[in-house]
């Protein structure tokens, strides 16, 4: 990876939304150069996607987010790879990792409430004939997100007593 590279894409990932010129500025190179090298990247697939952060306590948005561990048989000449696309297929599937460990992949889903987690976890993932076992997590609080912390909206904490 070329220097140039690997600094643009450490600022993207830090704040996507700033514009080319200053971009330029940032590396000393012109501005067309730096175009080039967004679109280049883009195209090859190395820049998947921008996308903003948001604080879901801020918005008052009714969603459920839960990390569900999934232990599977690896398929020959295929691993892991074949399951993981088939349950990447779903919408409610936001991130999905090959993880080392206890179980082998971690999956993030989102859904309109504990329920419909729920019924997506034993009504699809668990119906794979390669899928061994399943754990869900259901997310209740985020404090950092993809390197972000969440700003406070109010001093309410979530009681851990009866």
């Amino acid at each position: 990876m070329e220097a140039l590279e690997r600094d643009l894409l450490s600022i993207l990932e830090a704040d996507s939304r700033i514009p080319a010129a200053r971009l330029a500025a940032m590396l000393g190179v012109s501005e067309e150069k730096v175009k080039a090298e967004v679109k280049r990247l883009e195209e090859s697939g190395v820049i998947v996607k921008y996308t903003a952060i948001t604080n879901s306590d801020a918005i008052d948005e009714n969603k459920v987010e839960a990390l569900i561990e999934v232990k599977v048989t690896p398929q020959k000449g295929e691993g892991f790879d074949a399951i993981a696309r088939e349950i990447a297929e779903h919408a409610e599937v936001k991130n999905l990792y090959l993880m080392s460990g206890g179980y082998d992949l971690a999956v993030i889903v989102e859904g309109k409430s504990l329920k419909s987690v729920s019924r997506f976890v034993s009504e699809r993932i668990s119906t794979y004939d390669t899928v061994l076992s399943t754990a869900t997590h259901f997310i209740l609080k985020k404090y950092k997100v993809e390197g972000a912390l969440m700003k406070k909206t109010d001093e309410n904490r979530l009681s851990v007593q009866p």
